[in-house]
């Protein structure tokens, strides 16, 4: 085992830059809650510029960029670009703020965390107020709920919030900047998916630095609202009438506590992207994967994903009478917290294998299961 982990070391090629490296942090530090993810969005398009021949968006804000937009045979990479957040639901009397969810916000971490609440007269700054432990003594510990966690900017009236721009609506994300971690791992908000559309961005930069010409017409997705039911690759995907899809999105390290691996499997930061299988992941394009992987010594792992994976490969392969799908998954810790953690060899490698399988594709590949 030691031996193998060695070599898998040896063989590992760095592939992000200090210019991506930078790029990569003022993406993730900019908000794009669901609903709400074109500032990011313009970010995303501006980095793929030179890299690409034609650019455009859809109506809910979707971005798309596409090499040899004039081929017939059409492949998409595809990321999600939204972040979970909250909106503002109910303001009280004495200018508290309560919220609910705008995708899948974990209520137990919004204690003590301070916020940006977006509105037409700009950020508005505050705080996620708790009671301290002072004043819960010998009282019954009640935990974090959607019933009981509350904004406090700072005023005194229902009056004096709305006069900041402040109403019901307004979305609010968390204002935890980017990082790295022993120098190994990558750590901010949001890289649950924006690290995809970094990642797919860096394969087209890399098909256009290594002057790789492919057979067929390259389109470079990143989707909005995912965290809310794949609407966006649902949308985009009838739009482009793919004829195949790789999708990449986040999945769960399982290596720290209180995690049941009998549950969800055996994954780990570092070892490596994550081949899932389930229904929508075509089998033998699923193979084309696997293939690539090992004979370009990129490190894998695999995950059984049961009736649906939960990411936007279910929305492309069930899309204009089935379109050949797999998933490529960058192992994370702590998703849909502040402190997600990807690392960063994975980041590479995941790059590594969709740039190695687009090179693999060819247009006459026939994935079909079965054959008169």
């Amino acid at each position: 085992m030691a031996k193998v982990k060695k070599e898998i070391e040896q063989k590992h090629i760095p592939i992000v830059t200090p210019k991506s490296l930078v790029f990569f942090g003022k993406y993730i530090n900019n908000p794009s809650p669901t609903g709400f993810e074109w500032a990011g969005q313009r970010l995303w398009l501006d980095y793929l510029k030179p890299y690409v021949d034609e650019m455009f968006t859809d109506h809910y804000g979707t971005a798309v960029a596409v090499i040899n937009p004039k081929a017939n045979f059409k492949v998409v990479i595809e990321a999600h670009a939204d972040e979970i957040s909250w909106f503002v639901n109910y303001i009280t009397k004495e200018g508290l703020i309560y919220v609910i969810r705008n995708g899948g916000s974990d209520h137990q971490i919004a204690p003590s965390k301070r916020v940006d609440i977006h509105t037409d007269k700009g950020i508005v700054k505050a705080v996620f107020g708790w009671p301290a432990i002072h004043t819960r003594s010998g009282e019954k510990e009640e935990g974090p709920s959607l019933k009981n966690i509350f904004l406090d900017c700072g005023c005194t009236s229902k009056e004096e919030v709305e006069a900041l721009g402040v109403h019901v609506g307004a979305v609010v994300t968390y204002e935890d900047q980017f990082m790295v971690l022993n120098d190994r791992y990558y750590v901010g908000r949001a890289l649950d998916n924006r690290a995809g559309g970094f990642m797919i961005a860096e394969v087209a930069r890399l098909l256009k630095e290594n002057k790789k010409k492919l057979p067929f017409g390259l389109y470079i997705v990143n989707s909005v609202q995912e965290e809310i039911g794949l609407r966006g690759a649902e949308m985009i995907a009838e739009r482009i009438k793919p004829n195949m899809a790789i999708v990449t999105d986040v999945t769960h390290d399982t290596q720290t506590p209180m995690i049941n691996k009998v549950t969800q499997g055996d994954l780990a930061c570092g070892r490596g992207p994550v081949v899932s299988y389930a229904p929508s992941v075509q089998i033998n394009f699923n193979r084309l994967l696997i293939d690539t992987a090992t004979k370009q010594g990129i490190p894998f792992q695999r995950q059984a994903s049961s009736r649906w994976t939960g990411t936007d490969t279910d929305a492309f392969a069930y899309s204009n009478e089935g379109v050949p799908s797999v998933l490529i998954s960058l192992p994370l810790r702590y998703m849909h917290t502040t402190v997600e953690m990807i690392h960063k060899e994975d980041v590479d490698n995941v790059i590594r294998l969709i740039y190695e399988t687009l090179l693999s594709i060819k247009p006459e590949h026939d994935f079909r299961t079965f054959k008169q």
